[in-house]
């Protein structure tokens, strides 16, 4: 985005197994713990069987999905103007890409499979209209943030230079607002410290000289872009698929904890010093 190549990201693939490694061993503990607090005599043993995947077809639309947020990341084919908004054109295409993915899984998918799926729209409309709300009250938020220092929140941008602090804060505004427009809000936080601009950056991508040019501005872009990511997981707004999945479990019958709940009892008390964790080695 703005500049930046879409394989940069492959970067912070070592950040990335850390943290993995961190949370897959607290979830096995958890699951071990509670595992042996089953009664398993009471568990009815029913007849085995084996393993099938049905309706495999819809991985090669999810591959589509993929690659159409691919193309948007790499191509660069221009603009166009729609009621005063300037749009990528690759965007536009990627989107309706991504509508043509879903219209076709629906339309070759066997109403059976999504039957036995327990399949509703109630968890997708839950989000869509969560999230519509949540981009259309986060506008004036983001421009107070995008004002700098000429902003209301002045204190917050000026108080911020190192990668650790980019880290930090562009994470705690992620958790509530939304990753990209938050990333994007620091990066250019982070152009204007450093008195450069998007087109530098491109072209330095573009010859392969970034890492070697900027290295400054590219620890602070590995605080920006961790901090943006991995603390959308911090409550269920900082990433649409959290609430979507809170939303999924609940129509199933599952008790889930509620939004400040699972604040107290999940993200802050494990996920908050995992970040720590990141924070110390790499930043």
């Amino acid at each position: 985005m703005h500049g930046v190549s879409f394989f940069w990201t492959l970067s912070l693939f070592p950040e990335l197994v850390v943290v993995a490694i961190i949370l897959l061993v607290i979830f096995y503990l958890f699951d071990s713990f509670y595992y042996k607090k089953e009664n398993l005599d009471q568990i009815k043993i029913v007849d085995p069987e084996p393993i099938r995947l049905e309706g495999a077809f819809n991985l090669f639309f999810l591959l589509g999905v993929v690659g159409g947020v691919l193309f948007s990341g790499i191509a660069q084919l221009g603009e166009v103007t729609v009621f005063g908004i300037h749009i990528a054109i690759q965007s536009i295409m990627r989107d309706v890409w991504i509508v043509i993915m879903g219209l076709l899984s629906l339309r070759l998918t066997t109403q059976r499979i999504r039957k036995a799926n327990d399949f509703s729209w109630f968890p997708i409309q839950e989000v869509a209209y969560l999230f519509a709300g949540i981009f259309m009250t986060i506008i004036p938020a983001l421009a107070i943030l995008k004002a700098g220092e000429k902003g209301s929140m002045a204190a917050i941008i000026l108080a911020v230079d190192t990668p650790s602090q980019f880290f930090w804060i562009t994470g705690t505004l992620s958790s509530f607002l939304d990753n990209a427009p938050t990333y994007l809000t620091f990066f250019n936080t982070a152009l204007g410290k450093l008195g450069l601009t998007e087109p530098i950056i491109r072209e330095a991508f573009a010859a392969g000289t970034f890492s070697s040019s900027f290295p400054e501005f590219e620890s602070l872009l590995v605080g920006i872009s961790l901090g943006a990511v991995f603390m959308g997981a911090n409550t269920y707004i900082g990433n649409a698929p959290n609430f979507m999945v809170k939303s999924i479990a609940e129509e199933s019958g599952i008790n889930m904890p509620s939004f400040f709940g699972y604040m107290i009892k999940y993200s802050i008390p494990i996920l908050v010093p995992v970040f720590f964790i990141i924070a110390l080695i790499f930043l």
